[in-house]
């Protein structure tokens, strides 16, 4: 299942306010997180969300923490029950960059950007060198077995698996059956 959430409409519906459109303060990102969590609800079926800032002005760093980090927490680091929650961020300025790249290094995670120009998608956040070439490997491959992407990378097979089943982990790359695609090429996929 694919859902496309604007976060500009859902702080307005949350704020019942037409004209705005700045994430700040703590509360008002744990009700536009806490919207955003109703909308997901509970279903345990896999999910791509596409959480689309391109109407947001701007995010200060404590809404930050509570969309984007909290966010990722709960659906992603957690991994909740059975459920496999993966989100692609879309329309993310160099202003808003500057505060979610600082809550993704505080815990530690990353998440997967569509390019401004939707041309693309890459990852964001805290990945080594490895994990960053596997993912653009799997991501120019499509849908790739752990054995392409050991043979395009220069890995051992066995290291290779471990790295792609991390990245699976962090919910960057989904698994399907013995492959992996990466989440941007996912929504690329599907739009």
């Amino acid at each position: 299942m694919m859902m496309h959430i604007d976060v500009s409409s859902v702080l307005r519906q949350t704020l019942s306010c037409e004209l705005y459109s700045n994430l700040v303060t703590r509360p008002t990102g744990a009700a536009v997180r806490t919207q955003i969590e109703a909308l997901l609800g509970d279903s345990r079926e896999r999910t791509l969300t596409v959480i689309d800032f391109s109407h947001v002005g701007m995010i200060d760093f404590s809404c930050a923490d509570e969309v984007v980090a909290k966010l990722l927490l709960r659906y992603v680091a957690e991994e909740r029950g059975n459920r496999e929650a993966y989100f692609l961020f879309r329309g993310v300025t160099e202003d808003h960059w500057d505060a979610i790249e600082a809550v993704l290094e505080r815990h530690g995670l990353a998440l997967v950007l569509e390019s401004a120009d939707g041309s693309g998608a890459h990852v964001g956040g805290i990945v080594n060198d490895r994990e960053r070439v596997a993912w653009n490997t799997v991501y120019e491959l499509g849908r790739a077995a752990p054995a392409d992407v050991a043979s395009a990378i220069g890995s051992p097979p066995s290291d290779c698996e471990r790295l792609l089943e991390t990245l699976h982990r962090r919910r960057l790359l989904m698994r399907l059956e013995d492959d992996y695609i990466a989440v941007g090429g996912l929504a690329d996929a599907r739009a």
